[in-house]
């Protein structure tokens, strides 16, 4: 859920068989329809903590426990998370859309502040956990491979731990929803 710049393609609109136009556009409308799990990646100390909201972590390996994240360079906390070496991806609940909203910076809200509102701890590494994640991966960043706007974060997991009987927070059709089973 990395922020997005509108280009230059053309606009994304379907054929009579339901088919968009080649284009960055067409590309965003069709990953609209693929809901994703929101997280949110937390990285640093004190007043240095930042962090980014982002529908694309994925599990990697379970030997050794890896997982991977996609995150936009341009990204204010890519630095921070290339010097730190050691990060948390917390899952959240349908519960934490304000957390979602802070940590994609929605209002402006910044570094340390996007932790406000919420009980945080730590695990293994020192990283940012948040109290009540539905699942928090600790991780120590293990590889970073630079593709095009984005880098893919691979981070060896040295600690989880999950909150039993809550919902996930998921991104679809370019807005929050939970599960309705």
């Amino acid at each position: 859920m990395n922020a997005h710049v509108p280009s230059a393609s053309a606009p994304a609109t379907p054929s009579s068989h339901g088919a968009l136009p080649p284009g960055s556009l067409a590309f965003r409308a069709a990953m609209r329809k693929l809901a994703g799990s929101v997280s949110v990646l937390t990285v640093g100390q004190g007043e240095a903590r930042t962090g980014l909201t982002a529908t694309s972590v994925s599990s990697l390996s379970v030997e050794p426990p890896t997982l991977v994240i996609c995150v936009n360079r341009a990204a204010s906390s890519f630095a921070t998370l290339l010097s730190e070496r050691v990060f948390a991806i917390n899952v959240l609940r349908t519960a934490h859309q304000g957390v979602a909203d802070r940590f994609a910076g929605v209002g402006g809200i910044k570094g340390a502040a996007r932790y406000a509102d919420a009980d945080w701890t730590r695990l293994a590494t020192g990283a940012p956990v948040l109290a009540d994640a539905l699942a928090a991966f600790d991780c120590e960043l293990e590889d970073a491979i630079e593709r095009h706007s984005h880098v893919i974060v691979i981070g060896r997991v040295v600690a989880s731990r999950i909150t039993e009987n809550a919902e996930p927070l998921l991104y679809w059709a370019g807005g929050y929803r939970g599960l309705a089973l």
